[in-house]
């Protein structure tokens, strides 16, 4: 690789919001950004497994028009030009959608889902499929039949990345892709983003539309970014929100803008955090991130409170059967197949859903109750700040599918609340550790502006993983 092809790779290293002031300015284009992030792909992604298709003449195609746009002084927003990646979970006409799994490898998709026709219209360049979890449930991110993506925080040894939204967070950490999009049911966005040192937003149901996503739980189901910079993760979630009449769910919420009060900071914020009974459960290396982050923000003018739970985080997420009844609904003539290629930890997850409806209807009852205990436990404050797991990732090879890393993310969901996941740190062993910044339903412009106040003190997402931070000079 010659030097321009070396500074052309610094390229992917860049912000959405930094490439677009690069484009306007002159100083580059969006074909050499999207040649550049062909270039990594082809060179890294036998290493991390993030995807598992890739768009590279599609991909050229769409720089091209971009290309022309800024040369014409027309671009069509924030997103122009912005290469993106898709998590396999999302249909793209004419483009095979395995949902991760084996038994879809040659499923092709007959329409495409509406937030990739959004960012699409915005300009986004969509570079390719990204892994996932098989049908999105399970929280380590593995997956037996077409294997799991590598966490690029451990160049030596194959560690989590964390799931379902696995392939989506290591190619945005990897530097493969600007931003990426993921789904979130139990901490599917969260989790991920915590386990790779990235922003994941878990957006409010209803708040952008699942319209052409293969579905795990629809009650639970929600779609968000996952980003380098809060800023990202901002420009995806606004571009992607909004009503669509093939989502009803939408058609109530009225969309926000997340700029609005992003940069105004904490002061004057009140900001819950866990107590002795929740700190007792979180590995020793987060709960000291999570304390330094809690200083940051006490530093920054918070007001840190500790809220008085009725019960355990856990337990505000024990309506399982929720999920598990939803996804059995929908995958479980899949898991009922003895011969079906489906992953042995997925199987008995979907059929533990096979439930009777008095069991499902009083999980509903369930979260409800909870929802509503939760609110009234919120009182004055206005986020409750908490580890997103409470471990960081681990070896592959050491992974026990009956347990989960999302013991802290899925109550979120079971209670229809909106979350972001944001870097605190890393451990001992030089892995990411994360914060999840819970608010109440439709906060999700409250959620970002609390954690751009921690990013733009600190700088752990300025760290670059180990089998990203080299040249490809050097491969």
């Amino acid at each position: 690789m010659d030097q321009s092809a070396a500074a052309r790779d610094q390229l992917s290293f860049l912000t959405a919001s930094e490439l677009v002031a690069g484009y306007r300015a002159g100083n580059f284009t969006p074909g050499d950004v999207v040649d550049a992030y062909l270039a990594r792909i082809a060179a890294l992604n036998g290493k991390v497994h993030a995807f598992i298709d890739v768009y590279a003449d599609e991909a050229r195609a769409a720089a091209r028009a971009s290309t022309q746009r800024y040369a014409d002084g027309r671009p069509l927003g924030a997103l122009d030009g912005v290469p993106v990646g898709v998590k396999d979970l999302i249909e793209i006409e004419g483009k095979v959608c395995t949902a991760g799994s084996a038994t879809r490898r040659d499923r092709v998709a007959t329409q495409t889902a509406t937030i990739v026709k959004k960012l699409e219209a915005r300009g986004a360049i969509v570079l390719g499929k990204l892994h996932t979890v098989e049908f999105a449930l399970g929280g380590w991110g593995t997956n037996q039949h077409l294997g799991a993506p590598r966490n690029p925080w451990n160049a030596e040894v194959p560690h989590t990345a964390g799931g379902s939204s696995n392939g989506s967070a290591v190619a945005v950490a990897a530097r493969l892709a600007t931003i990426a999009i993921g789904t979130d049911t139990g901490g599917s966005v969260r989790g991920p983003a915590g386990f790779n040192n990235l922003f994941g937003l878990k957006t409010t149901s209803g708040r952008i539309s699942l319209h052409g996503i293969v579905p795990l739980s629809p009650s639970l189901d929600t779609v968000g970014p996952l980003a380098r910079s809060v800023h990202d993760a901002a420009l995806l979630f606004q571009a992607m929100q909004g009503p669509d009449v093939r989502d009803p769910t939408t058609l109530d919420v009225t969309p926000i803008d997340p700029f609005a009060e992003l940069e105004q900071g904490v002061k004057g914020l009140t900001l819950a955090v866990i107590d002795a009974r929740e700190r007792k459960a979180v590995d020793p290396d987060i709960l000291n991130a999570y304390d330094a982050a809690i200083e940051v923000y006490r530093n920054l003018g918070a007001t840190i409170v500790t809220i008085d739970l009725p019960k355990s985080l856990p337990e505000f997420s024990r309506a399982a059967e929720i999920m598990m009844g939803e996804a059995y609904a929908i995958h479980g003539a899949v898991a009922d197949d003895p011969a079906s290629e489906m992953d042995d930890g997925v199987r008995t997850r979907v059929l533990s859903g096979k439930i009777d409806a008095k069991a499902y209807i009083e999980a509903r009852w369930r979260a409800q109750a909870d929802r509503q205990e939760m609110l009234q436990a919120f009182g004055a404050a206005d986020a409750l700040l908490v580890p997103t797991s409470q471990v960081p990732p681990m070896p592959l090879a050491d992974v026990d599918e009956s347990t989960t890393p999302a013991t802290l993310t899925r109550f979120v969901n079971q209670i229809g609340f909106c979350g972001l996941a944001i870097p605190i740190g890393f451990t001992s062993k030089a892995l990411p550790t994360s914060l999840q910044i819970v608010c109440r339903p439709y906060q999700e412009a409250l959620a970002l502006r609390i954690g751009r106040a921690h990013e733009a003190a600190t700088d752990w997402h300025k760290r670059v993983p180990p089998l990203a931070a080299a040249s490809l000079l050097d491969r």
